[in-house]
């Protein structure tokens, strides 16, 4: 008697368009300097920028290779406290709340919340290499009962409904339609949930989207929406904003040191300094909360 040879199943693949097929391939494959040597630092990975008065310093540094190490470290310490500033607008939470992490990239954001509330965290990521990269640092950190990461599109997510006090999205947004990503997060949040976005958008007051914008949605494969755009699909879907802030000032320290970071420039980084200088970009936090 023959036995049928053992077939391992293929992963389960989010159901989505061509165009996320094409950004799931973009992360699948990425390996960018500034966001891998950054988490090395203490393996928190973040896939967003940075706020905060920058230690300029850093760049006086005559030795060549402390100054890459201190500028990195800089940078990280600004993009950690972007993430922080994100986490402390979905408080209070507790123990036993469960939170969501949309566009969760390498998982560090998740890990951020955890550690401040001590909550559980599900992350989501159409890329399955950094969602089996994020698990891994869960488990290295010991905390993968209470942070997991899943291969799915956040459109939808699969997640129960109301199961969550908490949810956001850093810098992922403008990968997505709003009405469809904000009619998922107010099912999965329960009433009274807090919502959080950190986003750059394009100022509708400047006119349609800017020579700079376009360039940066070319450089991510990406479609940055205009700022009304969010408060209209929020106001659509059930998620009332209870604080706006600007936070296109703080940004630029953060570009401004990145710009001279040998070893870490990807190219884009005086597109952003000019849209954020000349007024056709910002960079904004919305709370919104579930009702």
């Amino acid at each position: 008697m023959t036995t049928a040879p053992h077939v391992t199943a293929a992963a389960p693949v989010p159901a989505q368009s061509t165009y996320q097929s094409r950004v799931a391939e973009y992360w699948n494959i990425e390996e960018n300097p500034v966001n891998l040597e950054l988490g090395k630092i203490d393996d928190l990975y973040h896939h967003h920028y940075g706020i905060g008065t920058a230690d300029d310093s850093v760049l006086d540094e005559p030795d060549p290779t402390r100054r890459h190490e201190r500028i990195t470290a800089e940078l990280h310490r600004l993009e950690q406290a972007q993430a922080e500033l994100l986490a402390a607008r979905l408080g209070p939470l507790s123990p036993t709340d469960r939170v969501f992490d949309a566009g969760c990239g390498r998982g560090g954001g998740s890990v951020v919340a955890h550690s401040r509330y001590g909550c559980q965290a599900d992350g989501v990521t159409i890329s399955a290499k950094q969602a089996d990269f994020a698990n891994t640092q869960a488990r290295k950190r010991g905390i993968e009962d209470k942070v997991r990461y899943h291969h799915r599109n956040m459109l939808d997510t699969g997640l129960p409904t109301g199961a969550f006090a908490a949810s956001w999205n850093n810098e992922s947004t403008m990968y997505v339609e709003l009405e469809l990503l904000f009619a998922e997060h107010a099912r999965l949040l329960r009433r009274g949930g807090r919502y959080v976005v950190i986003t750059g958008c394009y100022n509708d007051a400047y006119g349609r989207a800017s020579r700079e914008v376009s360039l940066i949605n070319a450089h991510y494969i990406c479609d940055i929406h205009p700022r009304s755009a969010y408060f209209r699909a929020m106001a659509r879907n059930r998620l009332v904003p209870v604080h706006v802030e600007d936070l296109t000032e703080a940004a630029l320290p953060y570009w401004e040191l990145r710009s001279k970071a040998d070893g870490l420039v990807t190219g884009i980084e005086d597109t952003f300094l000019t849209a954020y200088k000349n007024g056709s970009f910002q960079y904004l936090l919305i709370a919104a909360d579930r009702v």
